[in-house]
């Protein structure tokens, strides 16, 4: 395959990437697409590399629409996408028999078109990537202090990061690291990991949604031996967004455990999460209380002079040749997450590579127009049960409890549904919420408000007026 052209739709890859990264939640994007890569970029057919054949096949399903939207809109012409699978012969060797006797055959990945089995396709695919991957830590070579861009936003969360890797176990333990979605927590817990395995260090990068998932199968195979094995023997756990760490009760009784034979220890803690350890409602409260134990820093919306310097970092790690007026202009755009920033700067420099024009600010204007740049906070879900109870006139824990009545059925599933779609909370991490309800019950109140705001316009306007209250 030509050299230049796998570069080509690599770059181009990454362009669509860095918009896509913006609009689906971080889980999503980091099961799915972060492995996947651009190998060839024709007239008609864009052709993207994937790990397995069924993040393939849940991308052809699932997203084709949508990657093909954002790269034609890079491109400007119709193109076709499609996936194929990184060695494909040896991976078809390693699963041994023929694929129709494995637990993945077609006809089972076929059967994802009813909503029951759709949970079971995610879940098996799931573990079959964990199974995959079971032990290793893929820390990202750009994620190191020396590419971390300090300032007042984020000097404590750097500073116990810095502290945390010269003497591991012995100050700020657990060190907790809180911010909203994009400026730098996983960032700071790869720095923290390349750091101590330098040290020869025993260091583990997972996120609670691998941890979760690793456990529950675990109990499910009767390993739970080996679970706690290989968790206890680390010098050093980075888990990040333990926001999401909810579910069965057993899960979170694992993490406690294994907590505090680390603590015991005086092996070291890193967690991330995006919000404040007293806000994570679907923590059991004597696991926030350990957290709280160490050193809790946040990290703010970085300051200009700190999204320029940033900017100039992507910029020169990557070879980019932007004057510094763009630079700045871009930097005062985007005012709430570096990850949208550099998506931005990736979207610039494919727009002029492929127009093959000089970058301007004129050039990026015309590029980005008003209405693509985001400034959009995240929405915490106690504002939009708040909101939710505020427009209907019932009470938040009416909202949350347990009574069945019309008056309360309604909003309860509005909340739901608005759960779903503007935070990247999961199904069960909803239900927890909303008074412990399962999670099929948070798909049928999502999917019913879905199906009834097409056709029942009052809904429609009600859910509109929310959402505009929440955005406002």
């Amino acid at each position: 395959m030509d050299r230049e052209n796998i570069q080509k739709a690599n770059r181009i890859w990454d362009s669509v990437l860095g918009k896509v990264e913006l609009e689906i939640p971080k889980p999503s994007y980091d099961t799915w697409l972060r492995s996947t890569r651009g190998i060839s970029c024709s007239s008609d057919e864009f052709i993207v590399e994937t790990p397995n054949a069924f993040t393939a096949q849940y991308l052809e399903d699932r997203m084709l629409d949508m990657l093909e939207q954002e790269l034609r809109a890079i491109l400007e012409f119709g193109i076709k996408l499609k996936f194929t699978v990184a060695n494909e012969i040896a991976n078809e060797q390693s699963y041994g028999e023929d694929p129709s006797t494995t637990p993945y055959s077609r006809n089972e990945q076929t059967a994802k078109y009813t909503t029951a089995n759709d949970a079971l396709f995610e879940e098996r695919v799931s573990e079959h990537q964990l199974r995959s991957h079971v032990g290793l830590n893929n820390f990202n070579a750009k994620y190191t202090f020396e590419n971390f861009i300090v300032g007042n936003s984020n000097q404590l969360a750097y500073a116990g990061a810095q502290a945390v890797s010269e003497n591991p176990g012995d100050t700020f333990n657990p060190l907790v690291i809180h911010s909203p979605v994009g400026l730098g927590k996983t960032h700071l817990l790869q720095a923290i990991g390349h750091k101590t395995k330098a040290k020869g260090l025993v260091t583990l990068y997972v996120t609670s949604e691998e941890f979760t998932n690793q456990y529950v199968m675990a109990i499910q195979s009767g390993q739970t031996e080996e679970f706690r094995d290989k968790y206890r023997k680390v010098d050093v756990l980075l888990i990040d967004d333990i926001q999401f760490l909810i579910g069965k009760e057993q899960t979170q009784e694992g993490f406690f455990h294994t907590f505090n034979s680390l603590h015991v220890e005086n092996k070291q803690i890193v967690v991330a999460s995006d919000r404040h350890i007293s806000e994570l409602k679907t923590l059991e409260s004597r696991i926030t209380s350990r957290l709280a134990g160490g050193l809790v820093a946040d990290i703010q919306v970085p300051q200009l002079e700190t999204r320029v310097a940033i900017l100039n970092g992507k910029v020169q790690q990557r070879r980019y040749e932007i004057p510094k007026e763009v630079i700045e202009f871009l930097g005062e755009r985007i005012q709430s997450n570096i990850r949208e920033l550099e998506g931005l700067l990736n979207r610039v420099v494919a727009w002029a590579q492929f127009r093959d024009e000089p970058v301007t600010i004129e050039s990026v204007k015309r590029m980005i127009g008003d209405s693509q740049i985001s400034t959009k906070k995240p929405i915490s879900d106690s504002t939009i049960i708040s909101e939710v109870s505020n427009y209907f006139g019932v009470t938040s824990d009416e909202i949350i409890g347990p009574r069945r009545s019309k008056s309360y059925l309604l909003p309860r599933q509005v909340t739901m549904f608005l759960l779903r779609e503007e935070t990247s909370l999961s199904l069960s991490a909803i239900g927890k919420i909303l008074g412990g309800r399962d999670h099929s019950t948070v798909i049928h109140g999502h999917e019913k408000v879905a199906s009834l705001i097409n056709s029942d316009h009052k809904l429609r306007s009600d859910v509109l007026a929310i959402r505009n209250n929440l955005t406002s």
